[in-house]
């Protein structure tokens, strides 16, 4: 086959789809065809002759994944699109960490534990140790934790981390460290791994292995991640280690599309991400093809009060459109019920 799928791309996404040597970012607008791009890009890496086995590509639900792999197939064909390491950071490292979870003491068939799992497991310590669970309520602690874990921090450091210590203290919640621990413990002895511990434990890898670290720079020659302005230091850390030796790497994000900073999302990694790779090169996705022009419009006057952002001029050749309306809502739950209605 020809490359004439490339001609279905406008002039900035083509050479986006081109550029597949070299650090890459790739930032996209809302409604610019980002996923377009991404699965257009895969393929052309593929058509240039690499193996898909060599390629990875990070995704953040399942369902991106699975509709990535249907349309790459169309353009190659599904069996080597089959072979593609594509899907979300957790499934992917899940799979590499059934394969080497034995140089961390872990069973290759260790359990993944569910939100629900942790709570319970939660629980029984509070029980264990006499604690309220209205003061450790086990939402909070687990979140505590989990918000350790993507930082990086495993329960023998927090033990010993003075800020994390006088944080707990001051919110009346000081023997969050002991509980961290024990729970860290009793995982590791039931031969289980929470989602968290899925990223932990893949950095722990490739920190203390070298041998495992330099498998799978050499495996993943050429790495993308889709999604990057919602990326954690965790992912961040991972992603950096495994690109480090090619520096194969393109991201794909949209700074102003960041939503994730309650689960840890560090809006920083997109917006710093020419200090990591200074020989970069960027490519700024800038026409909307879903919105009408008054709704980029709109958008783009907000946006451009971020006080840290990455410069983009977002436009649309659409209708007009329609007028905004401006809905106020005195609180949370009613501004959930207009939007629902």
């Amino acid at each position: 086959m020809n490359d004439t799928y490339l001609d279905e791309l406008n002039e900035v996404q083509r050479k986006a789809v081109e550029c597949i040597d070299g650090p890459v970012m790739i930032v996209a607008g809302a409604g610019s065809g980002k996923t377009r791009v991404l699965t257009y890009r895969v393929a052309h890496i593929i058509r240039k002759g690499i193996d898909p086995f060599n390629i990875l590509s990070l995704t953040f639900t399942n369902k991106a994944a699975r509709e990535m792999k249907e349309r790459i197939g169309k353009i190659v064909s599904k069996g080597e699109a089959r072979n593609l390491w594509m899907g979300t950071f957790h499934s992917v490292f899940a799979r590499i960490l059934r394969t080497e979870a034995t140089r961390l003491g872990y069973p290759t068939n260790f359990t993944i534990y569910d939100t629900d799992d942790s709570k319970s497991l939660i629980r029984t310590i509070l029980k264990e140790q006499g604690l309220d669970e209205k003061i450790y309520k086990p939402s909070l602690v687990l979140g505590r934790i989990s918000s350790a874990k993507n930082n990086l921090l495993s329960a023998q450091v927090y033990l010993q981390n003075k800020e994390a210590i006088e944080e707990d203290r001051m919110s009346g919640k000081p023997k969050i460290g002991l509980i961290y621990d024990l729970y860290h413990k009793r995982c590791f002895k039931a031969g289980a791994m929470d989602f968290d511990d899925l990223l932990f434990n893949t950095n722990v890898l490739l920190r203390d292995y070298p041998d495992i670290l330099n498998k799978y720079q050499d495996k993943f020659r050429f790495i993308m991640v889709d999604e990057y302005q919602d990326t954690n230091f965790s992912q961040y850390v991972i992603v950096k280690q495994l690109a480090a030796k090619f520096q194969n790497i393109c991201v794909v994000g949209d700074d102003a599309q960041s939503i994730y900073g309650f689960r840890g999302a560090n809006i920083q990694n997109i917006l710093s991400f020419e200090k990591d790779y200074p020989d970069l090169n960027t490519f700024k996705l800038e026409q909307n093809y879903r919105s009408t022009q008054n709704l980029v419009n709109a958008a783009n006057a907000i946006i451009k009060n971020n006080r840290d952002q990455l410069e983009k001029n977002v436009w649309t050749s659409n209708t007009e459109g329609e007028l905004i309306q401006i809905l106020k809502a005195h609180t949370d739950n009613e501004e959930g019920q207009i939007v629902a209605r």
